[in-house]
C-alpha cells in the first residue's frame, strides 16, 4: 500500500512537471491591424481556454509562412489566395470555393491544416474619392479603363510589390485592356496610398478592401466586373502536428472565423486606425460580444 502510494505520488509530480514545461501555444501575424487584430482575438480565446501563448505578431508574410512550415509558429491567419499564388504558385483562375479547397489541400502535404474560412475576403482593390468618382461616371474597372484608354490622366497610387508582383499591375491592365502612363503611376509604402489618395495627391489608389480607411476616408471600391482578383478569404491555418495533439483548438477557431466577414473586420480595422482605439480592447470586446470569452 505505501509502495503504490509512492508509486503513485511520483507520478503526479512528474505529470505536473510535464504540464507545466509544455511549450506555450505559439500565434503568428503579420504586420498590419487587421493580422494583429486577428492573432490578439486568437491570443485572447486560447488563454481564455487555458493555453499559454507565445504571441508574435510583427512577422512578413514570407518569414510567418516559413517559420509555420518549420515549426516555430503555430498558429496564424492566411489569406487563400496567397497561399495559392505565392507559396503553391498556381496559376490557375478559381473561384473562392475553388481556391480554399486547393490550398487546403496542397497545405495539407506540408503540414498544415486549413480550418473553416471566415466570410471576410481582404482582396486588393482600386478605390477612389467617392465624390470624383460619381463625377466621372466611375463605378466599375472598366469605366475606369475606358478612361483612361481614352487619354485621361489619372493618377494611380500603388505599393512597390502590387506593381512588380506576377499578379498584379501589369495582368491586371492586360486583363481590361488599357495602360497607365508610366508618369501617372506613383509607388510608396502601401500605407501611404490612402493618404495620397485622400489628400488629392492620387486619383485612384490600390487599397486592400477590408481596411477600415476606405468608408471613413469617404472612398469607393471599384466594382472588379471582370472578376480579376482572386479571393482571399481570411482563414485560421494550424499546423496539423500541433492539431493533432490539441484538437479542441479546430472548435475554438472555427468559432472565431464564424464571427468575422468583410464589414464587420472593416469596422474593426477602423477602431484601430481611424478611431485609435486600442487592439487588445477592440479584440477583447468582439470577442465578448460574441460569447467566446467572459465579459
Amino acid at each position: 500500500m505505501f509502495a503504490r502510494a509512492i508509486v503513485y505520488a511520483l507520478m503526479t509530480v512528474f505529470t505536473g512537471a510535464s504540464f507545466a514545461a509544455e511549450s506555450p501555444v505559439v500565434v503568428g501575424g503579420k504586420k498590419f491591424t487587421e493580422q494583429q487584430l486577428v492573432s490578439e482575438m486568437t491570443s485572447q480565446l486560447l488563454r481564455s481556454n487555458a493555453f499559454t501563448v507565445d504571441k508574435r505578431s510583427d512577422l512578413g508574410s514570407t518569414v510567418l509562412r516559413a517559420a509555420q512550415e518549420n515549426g516555430q509558429v503555430d498558429i496564424y491567419w492566411e489569406y487563400t489566395g496567397t497561399s495559392l499564388i505565392i507559396y503553391n504558385k498556381v496559376k490557375e483562375k478559381l473561384d473562392a470555393e475553388q481556391t480554399y479547397e486547393r490550398v487546403k489541400q496542397l497545405d495539407a502535404a506540408k503540414g498544415l491544416t486549413w480550418l473553416q474560412p471566415s466570410r471576410a475576403n481582404n482582396t486588393y482593390a482600386f478605390a477612389m474619392r467617392k465624390t470624383e468618382a460619381q463625377a466621372k461616371g466611375i463605378v466599375t474597372m472598366s469605366d475606369l479603363a475606358a478612361q483612361v484608354s481614352a487619354g485621361k490622366h489619372l493618377k494611380f497610387a500603388s505599393n512597390a510589390e502590387f506593381y512588380s508582383r506576377p499578379d498584379g499591375l501589369r495582368p491586371l491592365q492586360d486583363r481590361y485592356g488599357f495602360t497607365f502612363q508610366r508618369s501617372d503611376v506613383m509607388r510608396m509604402d502601401g500605407g501611404l496610398t490612402y493618404l495620397a489618395l485622400r489628400q488629392g495627391q492620387a486619383d485612384v489608389a490600390l487599397v486592400l478592401s477590408t481596411d477600415g480607411r476606405v468608408s471613413a476616408f469617404g472612398f469607393v471600391i471599384l466594382e472588379d466586373d471582370k472578376a480579376y482578383f482572386p479571393s482571399y478569404a481570411l482563414t485560421p491555418v494550424v499546423r496539423t502536428a500541433f492539431l493533432d495533439n490539441h484538437p479542441k483548438v479546430a472548435s475554438l477557431l472555427n468559432s472565431l472565423s464564424a464571427t468575422l466577414d468583410s464589414e464587420t473586420i472593416a469596422a474593426l480595422n477602423a477602431r484601430v486606425d481611424v478611431g485609435r482605439e486600442s487592439i487588445e480592447k477592440v479584440a477583447a470586446e468582439h470577442l465578448a460580444r460574441h460569447n467566446l470569452i467572459a465579459r
